[in-house]
């Protein structure tokens, strides 16, 4: 079995204030290959969240580290991590999280931009077509509907063909209906680019079409899990 592409080990994230410590996350230690798509699921306020900021290196564990590609997360600095992450990761949220200021084009180029490539502008377009948002291309995120707007999200994740595709409830603004739609080209997507994908969703029925499913209760990992 080839080295995993991202490896949680006996990561503990706790937080201390006036009233106490509290663990939100208690010794998650879990490895995921390549290729895989994964759930972690459980219910609101279980550290799923949690647990996604710190395997992004967005968060840092209280004990433990990650593992992205082979490289240790926490030994690098924080602009180490940020390149890490554009060169890596790409992200889908719950909110979107698109720049209200730029067009769906100019939304889906900005990552390109930054690593700086120069085919932005035509990587980017094909990326909105293959979404089916063609014919949107200078529309800003007020303009969009809901799912169109979590289309652009997704082109813009995907445009940089990484490693991981990080998603953390990319339904949770939709309808049932929209959000059905999304997630199959999600999925597609997935499939064609051989991304490794990493969804939190309290939705069993959108687990259940992951490789694997990792439930959090209480911040612990009460499944077996195999590496």
């Amino acid at each position: 079995m080839s080295d995993p592409i991202i490896a949680v080990d006996h990561v503990t994230r706790s937080v201390t204030d006036s009233t106490g410590t509290l663990t939100i996350l208690h010794d998650i230690d879990f490895s995921l290959q390549r290729r895989q798509s994964t759930a972690i699921v459980g219910a609101s306020g279980s550290g799923k969240s949690t647990l996604l900021a710190i395997m992004a290196g967005l968060d840092h564990p209280t004990r433990g580290t990650v593992r992205l590609d082979g490289e240790d997360l926490f030994a690098l600095d924080e602009d180490q991590r940020a390149g890490l992450r554009a060169r890596k990761l790409g992200f889908v949220f719950q909110s979107f999280q698109l720049l209200g200021h730029l067009t769906a084009l100019e939304n889906v180029m900005l990552p390109l931009e930054l690593l700086g490539r120069h085919d932005a502008h035509n990587r980017a377009t094909e990326m909105l077509q293959r979404v089916g948002l063609g014919q949107r291309l200078g529309h800003t995120p007020r303009t969009l509907s809901g799912g169109e707007q979590q289309r652009v999200a997704l082109a813009r994740a995907f445009v940089v063909e990484p490693a991981v595709l990080l998603a953390d409830e990319p339904t949770g603004s939709l309808d049932h209906a929209t959000g059905e739609r999304v997630m199959a080209l999600m999925f597609e997507m997935n499939r064609e680019s051989g991304t490794t994908l990493v969804l939190v969703t309290h939705d069993r029925r959108i687990a259940e079409r992951c490789d694997r499913q990792l439930l959090i209760e209480a911040g612990q990992l009460v499944v077996p899990v195999e590496v």
